[in-house]
């Protein structure tokens, strides 16, 4: 079975107001072996709406539109659902009393506009509202369920999760997985599982690409729910053997997590100094709970005083070759692993825009070295993006070569 998902505001099509409803209808679906064919957003037209509706119904078997069943002159969901299926509106009587009700149990007065929630289309159910006042629909058009809920999350999701959700067909299962890599483009990932992302396959396996990371998105059906992790996990391990030591983590583990408990592991402990980046590395790497065990410390040394005086790099090596070069990034790790006395160093240093760029050093240039005990690597990167972007590469990607050289000495957990 495929849905779906229909949501109606102008505050959503205006930009005012971010649509979390559809996200996670398609969420709590999946689990229920249903796919979301697409996603729908349309603003407050009854004629705009009636059109979704008939549109998806011809699509999909079931349809499930939010917002728009409010007492306003701009909630014309009903409406428009009353058109697309060629129906009247005419009054639950139920639902008339439950509203006044409502309003009698908090010593308020019912308006007529919060009596017109009770309209329902001819033929269409009501579905009770146990935290509001308007009421859901149930409604068949063709072959197509379709259920209309209130806008509102959390009205929403206990309507859904208590009335909706129990009238849904099983469906067999589904069970998602995602590998994630670091250290090559997109197009680089595509081509190297380029046959198993082909159109029509179970399972189907996608990308998303967020700063740098690529994540390869996984989605088996089956039977059962163990045919389906069956078969998700033997394209997991297809996709890991491929990708090899791109991957650095699976489903929700993160880059910081990955090399935390790789250092964890080994028992060895880190540092950094950091300019560019500005604290970004260190906030990655202390977002992970107990990383007190493992990381000792680290220094922002943004000005080439602070990076002689406080990490030791000799200020006539910046005159020579400038704060953002090979040798002084070299400097910034060595000197932060001696500095705290730690196993491994990180050194960071680059330019992250808007300025400060020239033909020989441009925007986006940034050195990441690495220390250890067998000594320094260094790796220069000109990365793409604005600021923030640029900075927050340049902080996964330390981890990353951090990461790598941990699985260059042998060091458990770091392959991810």
């Amino acid at each position: 079975m495929q849905a779906v998902i229909i949501a109606v505001g102008d505050e959503l099509t205006d930009g005012a107001t971010v649509d979390t409803n559809s996200g996670y209808l398609s969420a709590r679906l999946v689990e229920c072996g249903i796919a979301t064919r697409r996603h729908v957003t349309v603003g407050d037209d009854a004629a705009a709406i009636a059109e979704a509706i008939g549109g998806a119904a011809g699509q999909a078997r079931l349809v499930i539109v939010t917002g728009g069943l409010g007492p306003t002159a701009d909630d014309l969901t009903r409406q428009g659902l009353a058109a697309a299926m060629g129906a009247a509106l005419v009054e639950d009587p139920r639902q008339a009393e439950r509203i006044a009700a409502f309003f009698a149990a908090r010593g308020r007065e019912m308006k007529p506009s919060n009596r017109a929630q009770a309209l329902l289309p001819a033929g269409a159910q009501a579905i009770d509202n146990d935290c509001g006042t308007a009421p859901g629909i149930a409604a068949r058009l063709g072959e197509a369920e379709v259920f209309v809920l209130p806008g509102p999350p959390q009205e929403m999701r206990e309507m859904f999760e208590t009335k909706v959700l129990p009238r849904l067909p099983a469906a067999g299962a589904i069970a998602k997985r995602i590998v994630h890599t670091f250290g090559v483009g997109e197009s680089d990932v595509g081509e190297a599982i380029a046959d198993l992302m082909g159109r029509g396959r179970n399972p189907t396996v996608g990308t998303t690409v967020s700063a740098g990371v690529i994540s390869v998105r996984i989605t088996a059906a089956g039977p059962t729910k163990q045919a389906a992790e069956a078969a998700a996990d033997e394209t997991a391990a297809e996709v890991r053997r491929r990708l090899g030591e791109l991957v650095f983590a699976g489903d929700d583990q993160t880059m910081p997590q990955v090399v935390g408990e790789a250092l964890q592991a080994a028992g060895e402990t880190l540092a950094a100094a950091e300019s560019c980046t500005g604290g970004m590395l260190g906030e990655m790497i202390t977002e992970v709970p107990g990383a007190s065990e493992y990381f000792l410390g680290g220094v922002v040394a943004y000005a080439n005083q602070a990076k002689t005086e406080l990490v030791g790099v000799p200020a006539d090596l910046i005159a020579a070759h400038g704060a953002v070069s090979e040798p002084v990034a070299e400097a910034l790790a060595e000197g932060a692993r001696r500095r705290f006395g730690a196993d491994w160093g990180l050194g960071v240093t680059g330019i992250a825009g808007p300025a400060g760029g020239s033909a020989e050093k441009p925007v986006g240039l940034v050195y990441i070295a690495v220390a250890g005990r067998g000594g320094a690597a260094v790796h220069r990167h000109v990365f793409p993006g604005d600021r923030e972007v640029i900075r927050r590469r340049a902080a996964l990607a330390a981890l990353n070569h951090l990461r790598l050289a941990l699985v260059a000495a042998g060091e458990p957990g770091a392959e991810g």
